[in-house]
């Protein structure tokens, strides 16, 4: 998987032999700045785009096969062991809007797997879309078949680059959606005003305060009060939305302060306007990190248990390489992916694209 916050790869190699699906290992590549600023470009129209992607898609399928190769040997697996790699791809355009409906992922599928020597599974976002859904998110299935309980109401929520929450209410059908920005903004602002690639433990934001009319005026977004089926990326939350709300007299640092606020507010209001009586939130994605975000977060949703997804055995920051694995065995094995009441599909689809090895 590599995501929104565009800091790298993760992978992880799952066994799905046991009766509960197992995380054996995990291995992260880091993207370069170079390769961070030219896929941040892809997201707008530019001169010679499609060359560009292609170029990019290839470099980025070297950079899925040095995780996947870089995983193998830690685990020490054989590729002949493998049953799939199960591919997201770099995610530049998402557009799920009725009437132009579509999501561009990059990936060179079989580049990689010719890289690897194992059959790769990608492109898992366009069926749903076909099928009249959003596409996203698509990590819920997932989290209903490892994280549900049978007589605990829980909400999974991932703080990626976008923020999405997944309701588990053991009396119910799973639903979730995107529900804001996650980590995306606060690295961006970080990135401008200090140099860093995102703001560790929230320190940044700690010194700085929160600026009512500023966070009034991003709530107004009509993301916000749109109804779930939702999802999102940078295609609407990016750095010229932001700036396009400012004054220009603020300080940095309470800039800072409320974009932290914004996803956190985001958060919450998804959670009391959809599943208020949840007894439990556990929290993944690198936003569980962030101890300034996960103290406010508890602070928004009183009586409610905050853990991070490692309390139910799988860490925090392989959820989502973990679901797309997962992903890339229902396609394999021919079975639906998405969940309809989630994504607004048509129903159940198989999702992925497969190219054999």
């Amino acid at each position: 998987m590599s995501g929104t916050s565009l800091d790298g790869v993760d992978a992880v190699l799952a066994d799905f032999h046991a009766t509960s699906p197992v995380l054996l290992e995990s291995f992260f590549c880091p993207y370069d700045d170079e390769l961070c600023q030219q896929l941040l470009s892809l997201h707008h129209p530019g001169h010679d785009e499609l060359n560009r992607a292609s170029i990019l898609s290839n470099r980025l399928s070297h950079l899925y096969a040095e995780a996947t190769v870089g995983l193998l040997q830690r685990a020490k697996f054989d590729p002949a062991q493998i049953a799939a790699v199960g591919c997201h791809g770099q995610t530049i355009r998402h557009c799920p809007e009725q009437g132009r409906s579509y999501t561009i992922q990059l990936v060179n599928a079989a580049l990689l797997a010719e890289l690897t020597s194992i059959t790769v599974v990608n492109d898992f976002r366009s069926r749903d879309i076909a099928a009249g859904g959003q596409g996203a998110p698509l990590v819920p299935a997932f989290h209903e078949a490892v994280f549900k309980s049978v007589n605990r109401h829980r909400i999974i929520v991932n703080i990626g680059g976008i923020a999405n929450i997944t309701n588990l209410d053991p009396a119910a059908a799973v639903t979730g959606f995107d529900c804001g920005p996650g980590n995306l903004l606060m690295d961006a602002w970080c990135l401008l005003h200090q140099g860093k690639t995102y703001d560790q433990d929230g320190a940044w934001a700690k010194t700085g305060r929160v600026i009512p009319a500023l966070l009034q005026v991003l709530l107004e977004e009509a993301f916000f009060a749109g109804r779930p089926p939702k999802s999102t990326g940078r295609d609407l939350f990016n750095m010229h939305w932001l700036e396009s709300k400012l004054t220009g007299g603020e300080l940095a640092q309470d800039v800072q302060a409320t974009l932290l606020q914004l996803t956190v507010t985001a958060i919450a209001d998804a959670i009391k306007a959809y599943c208020p009586s949840a007894e439990e939130v556990y929290v993944c994605g690198g936003g569980a990190h962030n101890d300034a975000l996960m103290r406010k977060l508890g602070e928004a949703i009183p009586g409610k248990y905050l853990a991070m997804t490692d309390r139910l055995g799988v860490a925090s920051d392989w959820v989502e390489a973990f679901a797309f694995a997962w992903l890339a065995r229902q396609a394999l094995l021919r079975n639906p992916g998405n969940l309809a009441a989630v994504t607004g599909a048509k129903g159940g689809r198989v999702l992925g694209a497969i190219y054999p090895a």
